[in-house]
């Protein structure tokens, strides 16, 4: 019997082994170029791969007989070839044309096999890297605010932009919809301290290609979302050495430098193969503080492909600093920069001068760290193994080891006195603090003039060290026309949260000089300790979901349910008033400070989302889709409150419904999308930071639920042979259905959330000459959720131009290009004071954060 059973076990095998057919070749433009990351597959099927570095592929497959392979990139046709398939090992050399649709891009994030966009069920936005390199200018707001659906504000500088996705409410930053890089977050647990994910890494010419899923079965998968997905994947190496060298230098005193070089270790035949990227820059802009922006990232890669998949190393290193920009007082009604005393536009009232602030704490001599600004240093470490166990069984496998030193240093908006305006002559500001009298000067002794007006503001400098490990573990099992994914995501997060906040008084002038008030202030220092906030907070997510993807002959249909469970624990220090000088003046000889004793607390809470979609293939050029998901978000830990026992608040999940139906139409040169969707979102719990009386913040916490109703566009057309013209149109009816805190904000729009958002770009591109203009207008919006202060819409053009040098035969190429950002120097206003919250009101000075202005970039790349 045992004999048998072994021939048959050989038979099989046997059979398996001369039923393999292998397939190979490469894939070029038309002028010869290596297309990278080309999606390859036999129709109609799973079996296939994508190019590497040089344009080759290479795979097996079990399918027998007459097939169809399909080959697929972003801007290209479509090709496709009938082929035999015997056992006979097949070299297929593909030419791709240009002008091919959007929808033949293949997606890789957010599903459990890769599709193109044309038969995925849901909204999906992907950029290429030439793409990546004319839109990114400096802040991922640069990136994501072409990308339908998207409301990105970047008026605070390269980091911390506030993303904002279909009709949800939100702080900003990434609240809903994660920063991924190689398919893992950035950060798996928003809300352990509310630094954005994009403070952890910058983007530089390593990039391979952005995807933005939205909605629908994002999640399912890895860390999961309920709003959407933002995916950048990085170059890998292939069997030919390549290298990419970029400078460039921009306004403001400028100066940047990327590389990305990648190839084989080892040789010839080597399977291992590496890729490196990164950056140093120095900036004094794009406002000029006198605060310096520096730094360089380091990333790379190694990748090793045996027999059956691949192994790949990752990782980072990251040493920057850069400059963060808050509202400011501006002027009232029109709300355009203001004049200050000296007569000069007022661009900026962040002062290298605070970098000199110190005083007395219990703990000994305090430094202010404000030049450091936003300060990141640390890096992480990815292992990906990716196995296929046979033909219809993979794995793919992720874990990260992520470290960072971490702080945000900023200068608020205001002095947060109680009673005081945003801008002061001389008497109103001794008025508002209960002064007799007082003498003006500067730090020097002379005086200041008797009609200069004053500018109260607060620095808040926050320490926020952070150290993540995440798995994320998908076995996927084809069957039949199935392909059902089962996986399980995990992390253990630890964050801290120091954060010291002192008042200083300046005068109302661009990057100004600190004043001293005689019996007030000391080196122009009002209030020394005015806050003290420290706080621990650890995170536990462990996750299990399953989906299948049906693949039938006009039908494509999702199914998934995922399982998590989430846990949290917090400690917060307490404060008490300490005595540190003896100088009279009772904001400078008392502290607030930490006195070491802390109330802590456990909360967790687990929940479950269920996907269904479903694509309809109407004819090869037209297909309707529709999706429906009920997911869940688990409340910021860092909003945790405790109650006089001692005892954390509750920490329920927010419900969240959306839906979508839509159209998608490629033929020809044109493609387009249109959609319909509906979001709500249950027992909100909305968190504002809002001024306290003394000059700190005050946690004020409401339940709400949101409604959302809106209507989504896309297109693409290549009207002629060099010509291309884009955009989307997003239309959004969103509105507050409850409110816990204040039944009258009920009705309202959602705030910093506008009804209309449209993008419109045209491209003209030739073999050495390439040009694009992109238009972004974001409709009006209000800045808090009274509905009190509305800001107007804001329109920003940019412009790209390049010219491309042939160096030799081998594809050495250099191009010459510029840059514009905000082409026409548009004015508008990103936000209000989010610190006043409800309270705002417009009044002489209006505080706001403008948009930046016109920016010019120039630089060249060499690729060789």
């Amino acid at each position: 019997m045992k004999k048998i059973l072994l021939l048959f076990v050989l038979l099989i095998s046997t059979v398996t082994v001369f039923s393999q057919t292998e397939i190979n070749g490469k894939v070029t433009d038309d002028s010869g170029v290596p297309i990278i990351g080309a999606n390859i597959i036999i129709k109609e099927s799973t079996s296939g791969t994508n190019s590497d570095f040089d344009g080759n592929y290479n795979f097996s497959t079990s399918l027998t007989g007459s097939q169809v392979i399909q080959v697929s990139y972003l801007g290209y046709l479509t090709y496709e070839k009938q082929i035999s398939l015997d056992g006979t090992t097949l070299t297929i050399n593909i030419i791709l044309e240009e002008g091919g649709s959007a929808l033949d891009a293949v997606v890789l994030t957010a599903t459990s096999t890769k599709r193109s966009q044309k038969e995925t069920p849901m909204s999906i936005t992907s950029i290429g890297a030439k793409k990546l390199a004319t839109v990114n200018t400096s802040s991922q707001a640069d990136v994501l605010r072409s990308i339908p659906g998207i409301t990105a504000e970047g008026g605070g500088g390269e980091v911390a932009s506030n993303i904002f996705v279909r009709g949800l409410p939100s702080g900003g930053q990434y609240q809903f919809n994660p920063l991924q890089i190689d398919g893992m977050p950035v950060l798996s647990t928003f809300g352990l301290n509310s630094s954005a994910h994009d403070v952890y890494f910058r983007n530089d010419i390593g990039m391979k290609s952005l995807e933005f899923v939205r909605g629908g079965s994002s999640i399912l998968y890895g860390v999961g979302s309920v709003a959407g997905i933002i995916n950048y994947t990085s170059v890998t190496g292939s069997s030919q050495s390549k290298t990419t060298l970029k400078t460039e230098v921009a306004s403001n005193s400028r100066y940047k430098a990327d590389f990305v070089t990648s190839g084989p270790l080892g040789g010839e035949n080597s399977n291992t193969f590496y890729a490196i990227s990164g950056f140093y820059r120095y900036d004094e802009g794009p406002l000029k503080t006198g605060l310096p922006t520096e730094g360089f990232q380091l990333r790379g890669n190694i990748k090793h492909v045996t027999d059956k998949g691949s192994i790949t190393f990752s990782g980072q290193w990251i040493d920057d600093a850069v400059q963060f920009f808050l509202p400011y007082p501006l002027e009232g009604g029109s709300r355009k920069r203001p004049t200050g005393n000296d007569g000069q536009e007022i661009f900026t009232l962040q002062t290298a001068a605070a970098s000199d602030i110190s005083y007395a704490t219990p703990d000994g001599i305090y430094n202010s760290p404000i030049e450091d600004g936003v300060a990141t240093l640390g890096g992480y470490f990815l292992t990906n193994f990716k196995h296929r166990f046979s033909d219809d069984l993979k794995l793919d496998a992720k874990l990260r080891y992520s470290k960072y030193k971490h702080q945000f240093n900023l200068f608020l908006d205001g002095s947060g006195v109680s009673g005081a305006k945003a801008v002061e002559t001389q008497q109103e500001y001794l008025d508002a603090r209960g002064l007799t009298s007082g003498d003006f000067t500067y730090l020097n002794g002379q005086p200041l003039a008797s009609n200069a007006l004053l500018f109260e503001n607060r620095i808040l400098d926050r320490s926020r060290p952070l150290q993540e490990l995440m798995a994320d573990i998908k076995f996927t099992k084809t069957a039949g026309n199935h392909n059902i994914t089962f996986g399980t995501f995990m992390s253990r997060s630890e964050g801290g949260d120091f954060n010291v906040i002192t008042n200083y008084l300046g005068e109302y002038n661009d990057r100004p000089e600190l004043i001293n008030v005689s019996g007030y202030s000391v080196n122009g220092v009002t209030n020394r300790g005015t806050a003290y906030t420290n706080r621990n907070v650890s995170s536990n997510k462990i996750a299990v979901f399953v989906a299948d993807e049906l693949k039938l002959e006009r039908w494509n249909l999702d199914f998934g349910v995922r399982y998590e469970r989430a846990s949290g624990d917090i400690e917060v220090e307490g404060t008490q008033s300490y005595v540190v000088d003896n100088t009279g003046i009772a904001n400078l000889d008392n502290v607030t400070w930490g006195n070491g004793s802390f109330t802590r607390g456990h909360v967790s809470a687990d929940d479950f989302a269920v996907v269904v979609a479903g694509l309809y293939k109407i004819n090869d050029d037209l297909s309707a889709y529709g999706n429906f998901s009920r997911g869940y978000f688990f409340p910021e830990l860092r909003g945790t409150q405790f109650d006089d026992l001692g005892n954390p608040s509750s920490y329920d999940t927010e419900k969240i419904i959306q839906g979508e139906l839509g159209v998608k139409y490629s033929k020809n040169s044109f493609s387009g999308t249109a959609a319909l969707y509906s979001v709500g979102l249950k027992d909100r719990r909305s968190i504002s930071f809002v001024n306290a009386p003394g000059g700190g913040f005050i946690e004020e916490v409401d339940t709400q639920d949101t409604s959302t109703f809106g209507f989504e566009g896309t297109w693409s057309w290549a009207f002629s042979e060099n010509f291309n013209f884009g955009g989307s149109l997003t239309y959004q009816d969103h509105e507050i259905t409850k409110s816990e805190a204040d039944s009258e904000l009920e009705g309202n729009e959602l705030r910093r959330q506008p009804n209309l958002l449209t993008t419109l770009s045209l491209d003209y591109v030739t073999s050495k000459f390439d040009a694009g203009v992109v238009y972004n207008y974001t409709g009006k919006k209000f800045s808090n959720d009274s509905n009190t202060i509305e800001l107007d819409a804001i329109g920003l053009a940019s412009l790209n131009l390049g010219y491309t040098f042939e160096l030799s035969d081998d594809n050495e190429t250099l191009r010459l290009g510029a840059q514009v950002f905000n082409l026409f120097n548009s004015d508008g206003i990103t936000e209000g004071s989010p610190r006043l919250g409800n309270n705002q009101t417009e009044e002489e000075f209006f505080v706001g954060r403008p948009v930046l202005p016109t920016r010019v970039f120039f630089n060249a790349t060499f690729n060789f």
